[in-house]
């Protein structure tokens, strides 16, 4: 099982974490963080690097089902999206599929949540 779903866009990087925020909200999401990874390197490390972003990406219903069927599930929250340039004007987007990640907790009801976190994070990439 792959452990995200990724798609290619041909839009300049800016307009990608828009486009990919807007997708987002529409399957009822929104972005508790936003980490500029290429900012931060250059601050921290004085190294240079691609534009790249990582959107936490939290819908709060399913995550309080999360949180009541399985207490440590919080390590796993939010559901981090990244918009990474891949050179001038093409974009990849990818998401993590929570599935994947959560293979080893036995726990039907947390499974059930999963499932629909993963649809809904497949509709947006796919929709790009």
């Amino acid at each position: 099982m792959q452990y995200y779903f990724s798609k290619e866009l041909m839009m300049g990087f800016e307009d990608a974490v828009t486009t990919v925020t807007e997708a987002l909200s529409e399957e009822g999401f929104g972005v508790l963080t936003d980490i500029d990874i290429k900012a931060t390197l250059k601050k921290k490390l004085d190294k240079d690097f691609r534009n790249y972003r990582i959107l936490g990406a939290c819908n709060p219903p399913f995550a309080f089902k999360a949180l009541l069927a399985e207490d440590k599930i919080g390590t796993m929250l939010p559901c981090n999206v990244i918009v990474q340039e891949k050179e001038q004007g093409r974009v990849e987007v990818a998401a993590i599929n929570p599935l994947a990640t959560m293979v080893t907790i036995n726990n039907d009801a947390l499974r059930e949540v999963a499932v629909e976190i993963k649809e809904r994070l497949e509709r947006v990439v796919r929709g790009l």
